[in-house]
């Protein structure tokens, strides 16, 4: 134990702050080596997500030392990277978790006595206005303080590039490197009341509230509004109530009702230890409120208000759509309200999703005219495949989605954007039901013209450091000894994503990814997590619906080979 106890005790010495210094200090004399060990396991990694974690004390965790070290690091990247202290601000901003505004003082306070000109919200604020702020602000970086849909006990560190999205490589590993370099959070130097105005310092303008929705209004210009269409609404105790209110009202739809439960702000999420639209049971009070008022939609946020869970009504009840389903609806939608002359510049429309999410996004596209491109995992490779592209001339984004919920119109946000994406649904709601149409219907037309898609996604859970290292062994196994047939079906091909990263765009670099394809069109995907200790295997399965054809039938058949697939898999690597 002496190994761990030194590094507990170093930490203590170094942490400025009495709450989690007491709390590792009761740790260390209580002689539980296995938790200390976990405390104590290196440091939280800052990778291409920042950092998300437990908040507790320790290296490995989540608190105001971990913070104060980040954003020193941060600052110092900025510093070498501009030559000196930029003029254009860092944009931050944070959630309503407990430790969020804690957090986001530390992180002001610090790039502060950097010398960097810092905007800030005040209060609670979604995700992707910050990422919107960092690009019309000219801003050097951003860093929204967020732990978006996990569990109440954890909190993050999101950090946005000079261009409105997420970093990537080598960007992130630089800030990493800093980080490193950085001393005990005790000694790095904060500014006293960090909230203060000062010159280059002081709150972001109500007027980048007012150029988003402008944006937003340009984007949806044609867009056909049914002020009957009646809405049910749910924050999930997040910040999204009070700005989705403003853009469904702005837009003409009168008929909103909001789920009182979880209507206002509150960090530790009490109806719902998982806040996440894509739980099960997530969306029960939005469901049971749309049944009383015979709402039409219900539209979900997460806390962040990046991610949009969506549920419409079915002949047999209410019907959650998959974060495909939504993607290849709104995609197809998207494309079909293209301004007649086009972009004014030439260029192709454009749709970018991830390698993980529904291979029907590509034939949506096709269909429109549209070029399509996919991505490794994340909205950060989203939205650098749709900067690198547009900034050659070879196209212009239409719409970004990733199977987990993401979706991005146009380029008002560089990120997932679950706010505007709430309303382009509404509006593709409208459209249906002033054409006497469900949402339902609109799907089923896709799935005639371009075949059914089903994707199952399956994953398991290893926490802490021997899960991780149970992972690693899984994908290793997988590698050099991948399976004959699963489902019954056999294995045709197989594509390792941590070779061959030279013959393809940045955007589908190297990654712990591997694919699987099977002989009935069948994919799999196996990879780790990059936010949470798991496994995922995603099965994508399709069939054609044709003439009499019961899609619901189909469907069922696909979902229950995917799954067969899915647990073959997990069965074959150990897990």
């Amino acid at each position: 134990m002496s190994d761990v106890a030194e590094r507990a005790r170093a930490w203590i010495l170094g942490d400025p702050d009495h709450r989690t210094r007491a709390e590792l200090s009761t740790l260390l004399d209580s002689g539980d080596r296995t938790e200390l060990a976990d405390r104590m396991d290196g440091t939280l990694a800052f990778g291409t997500a920042g950092l998300r974690g437990i908040v507790e004390a320790g290296s490995n965790r989540m608190n105001r030392a971990t913070v104060i070290r980040a954003t020193r690091g941060l600052a110092d990247y900025l510093l070498a990277r501009y030559g000196e202290a930029p003029a254009a601000p860092v944009v931050v901003g944070r959630d309503a978790r407990p430790s969020s505004s804690d957090f986001m003082r530390d992180t002001v306070g610090v790039l502060r006595a950097a010398g960097l000109a810092v905007r800030f919200w005040e209060e609670e604020v979604p995700t992707p206005l910050v990422a919107y702020a960092v690009r019309v602000l000219g801003a050097s970086a951003g860093v929204m303080i967020t732990a978006s849909h996990n569990p109440p006990r954890d909190n993050g560190y999101k950090v946005y590039d000079a261009n409105g999205a997420q970093i990537i490589p080598p960007v992130d590993a630089g800030i990493s490197a800093a980080i490193d370099r950085v001393g005990a959070a005790v000694d790095v130097p904060l500014t006293e009341a960090p909230l203060e105005e000062a010159e280059g310092t002081g709150p972001v303008s109500p007027d980048v509230w007012d150029g988003y929705r402008k944006e937003l209004a340009r984007l949806r210009s044609a867009a056909t509004v049914d002020p009957g269409l009646r809405i049910v609404y749910t924050p999930m105790h997040g910040v999204g109530w009070r700005y989705v209110r403003e853009l469904l009202a702005g837009a003409g739809y009168r008929d909103v009702h909001a789920v009182d439960e979880q209507a206002r702000p509150d960090g530790n999420f009490p109806t719902l230890p998982f806040p996440n639209p894509e739980e099960p049971g997530a969306m029960d009070l939005a469901l049971a409120l749309a049944g009383r008022v015979d709402a039409d939609l219900v539209l979900a946020n997460d806390p962040d208000a990046d991610r949009l869970g969506v549920a419409v009504a079915g002949g047999n009840g209410w019907v959650g759509l998959t974060g495909n389903q939504v993607g290849v609806l709104l995609a197809d939608y998207v494309l079909s309200r293209r301004p007649a002359g086009g972009d004014p510049r030439g260029r192709q429309p454009l749709v970018v999703s991830t390698i993980v999410s529904s291979p029907m996004a590509g034939l949506v596209a096709a269909a429109r005219g549209a070029r399509f491109e996919t991505t490794l995992t994340g909205f950060k490779w989203i939205m650098n495949a749709a900067l690198d592209i547009e900034a050659e001339g070879r196209g212009a984004l239409a719409f970004g989605f990733e199977e987990a919920l993401g979706h991005a119109v146009g380029g008002l946000v560089y990120d997932k954007d679950g706010m505007s994406a709430a309303l382009f649904m509404a509006d593709l709601a409208s459209e249906c039901r002033k054409r006497g149409e469900t949402v339902l219907d609109r799907l089923e037309a896709l799935y005639r013209r371009h075949g059914l898609w089903v994707s199952v996604q399956r994953s398991v859970r290893r926490p802490g450091s021997a899960g991780a290292s149970e992972i690693a062994g899984a994908m290793r196994r997988l590698a050099q000894d991948p399976p004959d047939r699963l489902g019954g079906v056999d294995v045709v091909g197989m594509t390792d994503y941590r070779k061959g990263a030279g013959g393809r765009p940045r955007w589908l670099g190297a990654a712990s990814l591997i694919e699987l394809r099977l002989q009935d069109r069948t994919r799999v995907l196996v990879r780790p997590s990059g936010t949470e200790p798991k496994l995922k295997m995603y099965v994508d399965s399709t069939h054609p619906v044709t003439g009499s054809d019961d899609p619901s039938g189909i469907e069922c058949d696909l979902e229950s080979h995917a799954g067969a697939v899915a647990s073959d898999l997990a069965g074959h690597i150990g897990l």
